[in-house]
Order: structure tokens, then C-alpha cells, then sequence
């Protein structure tokens, strides 16, 4: 197990540090450099030379990408001068807001969905399998945004049961706005429980007609006894993969409900960032995500030998 775990962090370790190598190298493919980006098509050559020697974009590249690393390890991120702003203060900020709305909305869906698939395995085809199997198909097949505006049109602009008015754009404005928060936690949830709910059903279809099942009830065991102590457990591994893969969403955000919503998430700031050449907010956002990618898929790994001790890591 410590092995398997040493050789796991190992790999997680080079995988982040290839996708520094390449990000960092595609970054300085950009149309018309960072420095022209900052201070726009009218700059001066004086001005821009003054900027580029300034940023230590003079410097060959690899002693550009060393002092990047350099200070990353040192836990520098950099400054951005597009924003005129450190980028770490940047970047945390929207990620508070971000990991509040998709934290909150993957707790929730998990709340809902195990439950709701393991019904739907245990009374298949029946009226209620066909109801949450039709709701499934259609929270599933629209698309986010339009569901995003249908709860905004409906909750508050005709009910006027919330307000979503407040810009969010930190984990304290998410705490202290919850009017501001909770459409956006709903729209994300709703899509979720739809993904989740049919992982769950066929994960327990899956298992209820395995050998062990009948062993079990031949012996005695009872219905409720053999699914919970059987079958949920070796069902919740393909939910594993779901969830480890689903934490990079907390750093990559949801851009769309953002947008919808008014929420200053790492989403919109990310993607402002890659519109404008900044470089450093896509850079540090880019290597984040890489890391959290990493974390989420050994979390997934170590959960499977954790619901199942036939899974021997190794």
C-alpha cells in the first residue's frame, strides 16, 4: 500500500510537471506576446521593451520557465499585470467562490442521486423508475444554461423568491449571500442528480444479479441486510470514478451557471484571461487544474480498495 502510494505521488508529480513544461511552452505561442496584450496595439517599441525587460520576457526561455518554477515552488505565482494584481489573490478569490457552488452542488447531488438510483434499481420499470428515468433524459439532454435561465425566470423574476443581483466573487461572499448562491447550487445539482442517478441504477442492476447476491439470501440474509451490506458498497465503486473526476470542477468552475448567475468564479476569470493573453491567470489556472486532476484521480484509486478488499493496490 505505501509503495502503491510513493509510485502514485511519483507519477502525479511528473504528470504536473509535463503539463508545466507544455503549458508554459504553448504560452509563449500566443499572438503578439503578453507584453502587446498589456499594453495594447498603440504601445510604443520603447514602452513594450521597457515591459518585456521589466517581466524578464528577454531572457531565453527556459531561464524564463526556471524562474517561473522557481518561484512557483516558493509558492509565487507571479504577479499579473493585466489586473495589476498578484495572481495567487487573483486566482483564490475565484476559487472560493467557484468550490463553494460545485462543492455544495456535488454534495448534494450524491444526497439525491445514490438514493435515488438505488430505488430506481429496486422497483425497475416500474411508474416510478419511468418518472425519475424521463426526468433523467431531460435535466440531462438540455442543455445547462437554458435550465440556469429557466430557474432565474422562474424563482426570481416571476416568484421573486431570490435575488442573485449581489456579485459573488469569494467563499465569504458565498457564506454571507445565500440568496446569491442558491440557484446556481440548484442548477448544477439538478444536471448532477440526472448523471449520477443512472450510474447509481445501473451499478446496482449490475450487482444485484451477481452469485453472491443469491448466496446471500439462500443463507438467510435479508433483502434489506444483502443490499446495504452488500450490494450498495460494490455499486458505489464506478461512483468513485465519478467523484474523483468530478473535483476538478471545483477549480475549473462551471463557466456557464457563472455567467448565468453573476458569479465572479475562477470560470469566468480563466477564461476572461485566455480572451485577453493573460497569460499568468491561464498559466496558474492551468497548473491548478492539473493538480487537482491528479489528486482526484489518486482519491478515486485508494477509494476502490476502500469499498472493495477484493482490490489489492500494488
Amino acid at each position: 500500500m505505501t509503495a502503491y502510494l510513493i509510485r502514485r505521488l511519483l507519477q502525479s508529480v511528473v504528470t504536473v510537471f509535463m503539463v508545466t513544461v507544455i503549458s508554459f511552452g504553448l504560452m509563449q505561442l500566443l499572438p503578439g506576446g503578453p507584453v502587446r496584450a498589456i499594453l495594447g496595439s498603440h504601445a510604443t517599441p520603447t514602452t513594450i521593451a521597457q515591459l518585456t525587460h521589466q517581466m524578464g520576457l528577454d531572457r531565453p526561455v527556459y531561464v524564463q520557465y526556471w524562474n517561473w518554477l522557481d518561484g512557483l515552488l516558493h509558492g509565487n505565482l507571479g504577479f499579473d499585470y493585466v489586473q495589476e494584481r498578484p495572481v495567487s489573490d487573483l486566482l483564490f478569490n475565484a476559487l472560493g467562490a467557484s468550490a463553494f457552488i460545485v462543492g455544495a452542488a456535488l454534495i448534494l447531488a450524491l444526497l439525491i442521486a445514490v438514493p435515488v438510483g438505488m430505488v430506481q434499481a429496486i422497483k425497475r420499470n416500474s411508474a416510478l423508475d419511468h418518472g425519475f428515468t424521463v426526468f433523467s433524459f431531460v435535466a440531462y439532454g438540455i442543455p445547462t444554461f437554458f435550465i440556469g435561465f429557466l430557474i432565474q425566470q422562474w424563482f426570481e423574476d416571476d416568484l421573486k423568491w431570490v435575488s442573485v443581483q449581489n456579485q459573488v466573487s469569494t467563499f465569504g461572499d458565498a457564506l454571507s449571500n445565500p440568496e446569491a448562491v442558491v440557484l446556481p447550487i440548484v442548477t448544477l445539482t439538478l444536471t448532477a442528480v440526472a448523471g449520477y442517478s443512472r450510474y447509481m441504477r445501473s451499478g446496482v442492476l449490475d450487482q444485484i444479479t451477481q452469485e453472491y447476491v443469491r448466496t446471500a439470501k439462500a443463507k438467510g440474509a435479508s433483502s434489506r441486510r444483502t443490499l446495504y451490506a452488500h450490494v450498495l458498497r460494490n455499486a458505489l465503486i464506478p461512483m468513485a470514478t465519478l467523484i474523483g473526476l468530478s473535483l476538478p470542477n471545483l477549480v475549473g468552475g462551471a463557466l456557464i451557471v457563472e455567467y448565468v448567475f453573476n458569479i465572479q468564479g475562477i470560470g469566468l476569470l480563466t477564461t476572461r484571461a485566455a480572451q485577453q493573453n493573460d497569460y499568468s491567470i491561464t498559466l496558474a489556472a492551468t497548473l491548478l487544474t492539473a493538480v487537482v486532476t491528479a489528486i482526484g484521480s489518486l482519491l478515486a484509486d485508494l477509494s476502490y480498495a476502500v469499498l472493495d478488499p477484493r482490490v489489492r493496490l500494488t
